[in-house]
Parts: C-alpha cells; structure tokens; sequence
C-alpha cells in the first residue's frame, strides 16, 4: 500500500497561511497521515519530485507578489529549464488565501496551480481562493474546500484497517514539550543573550541587535498623532542599503503585558527550561535560546498582543474545564460562529491577552507545554528607511507613528512595535534593537541626470527622505517632493531640512497643510496647480514618479 504521507507547505506574510497549514497539519494528524508542515523556503524544493502528496497554501501580497518565505521557490519553480514531467508523480492541491479589494486577486495561488499542472503535477481539486473581504473571511472558501480535499485523500489513501479518523473531541498532542530545568541548574554565562550575528550578513534568524542613538519626537505635543525620528547605529554589522529600502525590527512585549500573562498562567518568569519536540525531525524553533526562560519566551517570542485566530480558541476549548466557558470558545471555533467571533475579537482588535482574561477557568489549565502551539511568534514589522547611507554612514533612521486609537474596547489599542520603539530612552541607557534589513520596492534612478517626481504626505516622506539625502550626496538637483500635513506647526516634518535644500537649489518642494485654512487643501491639490511643470518635467525630463503613503 502507497505511504500515507502527506506534506503541507505555505508562503505567508502575516501569519494567516501558516495558521491555515498548520490547521491542515492537524487534520491530517487526525486521519493518521504523516505529515510534515513546512515554509516553502525551508524546503528543499528538488525534493518536490520524490513526494507523492503535496497541499500548498500561499497568500498574495503587495502587488501580486509571493510571500517573502516563498521567493526562493517562486524563481526555481519558474526556472525555463525544468523538465514538463517533472512532477507528474505529484498529487497535489492549492489553498490561496487574499483580498478582492486588490486588482491581483490571489493571483500567487493561480499562477503555481497552473505552474505546477505545467510540470505535470495532477490536481486533487480546483485552486482554491479565499477572499478576506468575504463576511466570514477566507474560511468560508476554506471550510467547504477542506472537506472536500480530505475526501479526495481518503479515496487515495484509505485509512488502514482498524483505525478510524480521530474524533475531533480528542485533543492532539503538543508539538513541543518543555522540560524544566532543576532550579539550582547552573546558568551558563549569557546563554539567554541571543548570539549576535557571525559575519553574515544581518537577517530574520540572526538579527544585528544595533545601539539606539536618538528617539526624538517630531510632532508638536499639542498635536494628537506622536511621531518619531528614530536612529540606530549599525557600525560593524556589515548591513548596507539603498534608498527605498526597508528596516526589518523584531519587537518585544511590554513588561506589564508579560507579568499578567505570567500571572493569569500561573506561570514562573524566572523558571528555566529546554524545549523537546515531539515528532522525531520536528526542528526547535529558531530565535529561541536553549535552555530559556519562561520570562524571554513570553517577553520576545509569543505574540500576546495580537488579536486571536479562530484556532486560538479551538485549542483553548480542550483545556476548559468549566462548561459556560468551553461551549462559548467551542462556539468562536465553528463555522457557524465566525461572525460572532468577528464581533468579539477582530472588529475591537482584542488581543490574545484580553482574551486570556476573559475566560479565567480555562487559562489557568493551560498547560505550559502548549505554549507554542496556541500563541504564535511576534512577527517582524517594516519600516521605510528614512536616511541615506551616504549621508549618515553606520546609521539607519526611521520616521514612526505611534499606533494608538479608539475601539468600542475601554483601554485604547496600542502597536506593539511602535509602543515599544517609543518607550526607549538611549540617554539612559545602552539600548538595543534587533534589526535586519531587506530589499525595497522603490527602486530610484541610476542616472543621477534623470528628474524625480516624488508624493510623500505624512511619514510616507520617509523613503524619499533617504532618496534626496542619496540624490544630493551624488550633486543631483532635479528632485521635486509634494508633501502634505495637517497644520504647518504641527506636523511638517523635517521643514529645516527641506527648506536649506531649497535655498541651496537641490529641492523643488510644494506643500499642502489640509487644516491650516477653511478650505482642505491636500497633495493632489498642488499636483494639479503645477500640472505645466510636471507635465514638462515627464515629457522632455523623462522624470520618474514615486509615490508613497
């Protein structure tokens, strides 16, 4: 009888893909399937020929592009030299997941289920294409879909005689197990400290953890939004950019958030522990140091802040031992209750931790071991690099607004990263940010001669921030910035420096203060008042024009 092996692979972004792979990890489990989830950069993509079963779930972004974890197996799968045949042992499905408000609507998931029929693959079923604009979210593709895939797996692959599918009351076991260290173990010196980066270059798995040399706030404190200014010194990380390039920051939870959660868990900050996974060939995670402790698990690695998915709750559901409490999470774990949850967790933006709070009984029994399957890992956030290189060497510098707003929840909704990012004080003390940088999309012209058009209001001026400073330092002088605020004194950040750059013939700036008259007044405006100069600058300067909100 054929193998019953199964290998889920995803590209995701945010997380969703991979929380969709793993749901299908564990519905495999249940129908006694070996199964391997991986992210698709993390497999040996020439492998692909010798496995008989393979579910791909990829989410879109941007413009239509493949996650950052695919992008490596993007451009081998699009290699012209692979043979047709090349995959025609290969049973397979694909699981898109996007949003219809974009013109490239799923467009990865199409483009590799056609691919991978290309290379002879053989299709279980049509591409699925879930659209986060659905009034229940991608599963109400996904639900339908899933059914019907593991019908088809069954059909091939029939459960062996006398076994029956897991019933979905059973709960799975964790995929990690944390083993407590004797409290009087020795500590070895600087274990929890991460090891900072050989001499590769800086990168998600092994970030530079770079000085913060200045946070200063370039709003009025009148003003309602609190912008930054931030610099950190990167000297001896071998990092290098260019303008329109991005700062990656890994970002921690706040001390307050991490003793409530130690609290509500019962759960010792200080305990040591070392982590065994469950499944031999199961890897550790990366990023996290063994042997931890509970303190630096919950402070850099789980994602308490974030809002909860629907597997949240199912798996919170196995531990409840009081019965008000797990009907209701076995309710925001069904498909009938989608809305519901949407309510009470997505439209509030709820975090995991609030949710915790919520269902006192329930979070008290979870046991430690699944730590790491009911909370995700804090994911990286971007940011436009606001300096040049060239300007400031050793240095990167962003331009941050501080996430805060209103929801119908009475304690107001805070950005993890930014929070965080704003609360450090370098005068104080020897502050640290782990950081890596990637690629940007704006990609500036290599002919200094070439005009250059850019729109940044707010802090979408930081990417074209470090595109003058670059432009400048090379003596270029056809740079035009359209920015746009709300009140002049307020929020018109880096006036003094745009304002020398003018005077000195570098810069041809225009702005639009939408508040400081009856009348708004924003960017398109200006653009259209100097239509003449624009349309001359594009027509016999072949300017180019970048835009950035």
């Amino acid at each position: 009888m054929a193998e019953r092996k199964l290998l889920v692979l995803f590209g995701s972004q945010t997380g969703t893909a991979q929380d969709t792979a793993e749901r299908i990890g564990r519905e495999a489990t249940r129908r006694h399937l070996r199964c391997r989830v991986q992210a698709l950069d993390s497999c040996d993509v020439a492998n692909l020929i010798h496995e008989p079963l393979v579910v791909f779930v990829c989410a879109t972004t941007g413009q239509g592009d493949p996650p950052d974890n695919m992008k490596m197996f993007w451009r081998f799968l699009f290699r012209k030299n692979l043979p047709p045949g090349s995959l025609c042992q290969l049973d397979y499905a694909v699981l898109g997941l996007g949003d219809s408000s974009y013109p490239k609507f799923n467009f990865v998931a199409k483009k590799l289920h056609k691919r991978v029929l290309q290379l002879g693959g053989n299709p279980l079923l049509p591409v699925a294409l879930g659209d986060d604009q659905h009034d229940l979210g991608p599963d109400a593709v996904v639900d339908p879909w899933l059914l019907a895939l593991w019908d088809k797996i069954l059909t091939l692959y029939p459960l062996p005689p006398g076994l029956e599918i897991i019933s979905p009351d059973v709960r799975l076991p964790p995929k990690y197990t944390l083993h407590y260290l004797p409290e009087d173990s020795p500590c070895p010196e600087g274990v929890l400290l991460q090891p900072t980066a050989s001499r590769a270059v800086p990168s998600e798995l092994h970030p530079f953890a770079a000085r913060v040399v200045s946070n200063q706030r370039v709003t009025a404190q009148s003003h309602f939004q609190d912008v930054r200014l931030m610099e950190f010194d990167v000297t001896g990380s071998g990092i290098t950019f260019s303008a329109g390039d991005v700062v990656m920051i890994q970002p921690q939870n706040c001390l307050e958030d991490v003793q409530q959660f130690c609290q509500l868990l019962r759960l010792d900050p200080g305990r040591r522990f070392v982590l065994k996974p469950m499944e031999p060939g199961t890897s550790l995670p990366p990023l996290l140091p063994q042997p931890c402790t509970i303190q630096h698990l919950v402070t850099h690695y789980l994602d308490i802040s974030c809002v909860p998915r629907r597997s949240f709750f199912e798996l919170l559901s196995y531990f409840s031992t009081n019965e008000l409490e797990r009907e209701k999470l076995q309710e925001f774990s069904s498909a009938q209750g989608q809305e519901e949850l949407y309510s009470y967790c997505n439209r509030p933006r709820r975090t995991t931790l609030e949710a915790l709070w919520d269902f006192p009984h329930t979070t008290c029994a979870i046991p430690a071991d699944y730590l790491l399957d009911l909370i995700p890992r804090i994911r990286p956030r971007a940011f436009s690099i606001a300096s040049s290189m060239l300007a400031h060497p050793d240095r990167i510098q962003i331009l941050m607004a501080v996430v805060q707003y209103k929801t119908r929840l009475s304690k107001p909704r805070r950005g993890l990263c930014s929070t965080w990012l704003a609360s450090l004080s370098p005068e104080q003390d020897d502050v640290r940010v782990p950081l890596w940088v990637k690629k940007g999309g704006l990609k500036f012209p290599a002919d200094p001669a070439t005009p250059v058009i850019m729109i940044g209001p707010g802090t979408g001026v930081a990417p074209f921030r470090a595109a003058i400073q670059e432009r400048v330092a090379q003596g270029c002088r056809g740079n035009c910035l359209f920015f746009g605020c709300r009140q002049k004194s307020k929020d018109f950040y880096c006036q003094a420096e745009w304002e020398e750059l003018v005077t000195k013939g570098f810069l041809t700036l225009f702005t639009a203060f939408s508040r400081d008259q009856e009348e708004k007044v924003y960017v398109q405006h200006r653009i259209q008042e100097n239509r003449r100069l624009l349309w001359e600058l594009l027509s016999s300067g072949n300017a180019h024009v970048y835009l950035a909100g």
